[in-house]
C-alpha cells in the first residue's frame, strides 16, 4: 500500500530533512512507484505539488529535497496503486475548498464496495481515496454551515471516518491548514520534536541532523509517518481505529478539545524537521 507523511508545527517549519528519507520509499527502499505528492499549508495558502512518476525518479521530488518551504502543516504521500490508474490526477494529496479554507487529504489503504451517494463534492477521477475525501468533506459541509470549534470538528471527523473505515483499510492525513488529523486503520506513527532537541538519523538514506542548531526553546513539531523515518527517535505507534488531532505541534487531547477554539498556529521563525 501507500506511505504517508505529515507535519504539524507551532511555527512555520522546513520539512526537507524528513522528506529526504520519505522520498526514498518511492522506488528505492520501498515499492511505492506510482506517483507522489506534497501539500504545504502556509500563511499564503496551500501549495500543492504532485507527480505521476516515482519519487526516486522525479526531478520535482529532487527539488523538494532542496527547496526551503516553510509551513505550519504538510501532507505528503507516495503511491502504490490499488484502485485507479497511474496518472497525475490520481496522485495524492487531493485538495478542496471548504469554509474559506483549502483542505488537503492523503490516504493509505484500500476501500472495497465504497460507493457513497453524491454530495457537495465529487471526485475528478477514479480512486477510492478521492471518493473518501469528497464524502468526508461533504459530510462536514452538511453538518456545519461555517467552521465549527475544534471539539465539534473532531467529533464529526471521527464519525465520518468510522463510517468509511468499515469498507477496508483507511489510514489517512487531513489538514485544513490550522490543524492536522491522522487516522489509523493498520499502521501509523508519530514523533514529537521539542526542547531539548537532539540529533536524528534517517533510516532510508545516510543523513543526520542536529535539531539543536535549528530550533529554539518554543519550537514544537509533530511528524507523522506510516513507518518511523529515523532510527534514534522515540516514535509512538497509533492504535488501530484511532483518530488524532494535531495543533500547534502537539496532540490535542479530549480535555483540550473542550477548551480550545479555532485559533491558528502562531507565526514566527522557521523551524526544521
Amino acid at each position: 500500500m501507500c506511505q504517508l507523511l505529515g507535519m504539524n508545527s507551532s511555527k512555520p517549519a522546513d520539512l526537507r530533512f524528513s522528506f529526504a528519507g520519505f522520498a526514498e520509499r518511492g522506488g528505492r527502499t520501498g515499492e511505492h512507484k506510482d506517483g507522489w505528492g506534497i501539500a504545504f499549508h502556509t500563511r499564503q495558502g496551500c501549495r500543492l505539488y504532485t507527480d505521476h512518476r516515482a519519487s526516486t525518479a522525479s526531478p520535482l521530488a529532487e527539488q523538494m529535497k532542496r527547496r526551503r518551504i516553510k509551513a505550519h502543516n504538510v501532507v505528503a504521500h507516495i503511491r502504490k496503486a490499488t484502485q485507479g490508474r497511474v496518472a497525475l490526477e490520481n496522485s495524492h494529496p487531493f485538495t478542496r475548498r471548504l469554509w474559506g479554507r483549502t483542505w488537503s487529504f492523503a490516504h493509505n489503504g484500500d476501500l472495497k464496495g465504497f460507493d457513497p451517494d453524491e454530495g457537495l463534492y465529487a471526485p475528478d477521477d477514479d480512486t477510492d481515496s478521492e471518493r473518501a475525501f469528497c464524502h468526508l468533506l461533504s459530510g462536514l459541509a452538511d453538518r456545519f454551515r461555517e467552521a465549527p470549534g475544534r471539539r465539534a470538528l473532531y467529533v464529526a471527523v471521527a464519525e465520518l471516518s468510522a463510517e468509511i473505515a468499515v469498507h477496508g483499510v483507511f489510514n489517512f492525513l487531513l489538514s485544513d491548514g490550522a490543524t492536522l488529523f491522522a487516522h489509523c486503520s493498520t499502521q501509523l506513527h508519530y514523533v514529537a520534536r521539542e526542547y531539548p532537541f537532539s540529533t536524528a538519523t534517517l533510516i532510508d538514506c545516510e543523513r543526520s541532523i542536529d535539531f539543536r542548531r535549528h530550533n529554539g526553546r518554543d519550537d514544537r513539531i509533530a511528524v507523522i509517518a506510516t513507518q518511523p523515518l529515523t532510527s534514534n527517535e522515540s516514535w509512538t505507534a497509533f492504535v488501530p481505529g484511532e483518530l488524532k488531532m494535531f495543533a500547534d505541534g502537539k496532540v490535542v487531547d479530549g480535555a483540550a478539545l473542550a477548551l480550545q477554539g479555532t485559533r491558528h498556529a502562531r507565526a514566527g521563525a522557521c523551524a526544521v524537521c
